[in-house]
């Protein structure tokens, strides 16, 4: 049995920033979705019998006091953020 667990989170901010923009049919950008796609398919491909994913959300705590820029969503349009989070979730739920 190989099982894993990914920080959704961290993998979509690492391709949204890492990989070039991709755009479907509605102009949306989906590089980052794509990029995590091929995270997880690459995880099965090389025998993972299970995968979990964790997501997390923009959430203040003291941390934003002693680190600024700390998992803030500066620079990321409220709406955008929102569209990238459902479709990365409805992908990896179709996926799993």
């Amino acid at each position: 049995m190989k099982v894993h667990l990914v920080d959704g989170t961290y993998e979509l901010f690492r391709h949204f920033f890492a990989v070039p923009a991709a755009m479907d049919g509605n102009g949306q950008d989906v590089g980052a979705v794509r990029g995590v796609l091929g995270t997880v398919l690459s995880m099965i491909e090389r025998g993972a019998t299970h995968i979990g994913v964790a997501t997390d959300h923009v959430v203040e705590s003291f941390r934003n006091d002693l680190y600024a820029g700390y998992k803030t969503s500066e620079g990321v349009p409220p709406a955008s953020s929102s569209r990238r989070s459902m479709v990365r979730l409805g992908a990896l739920h179709f996926l799993l």
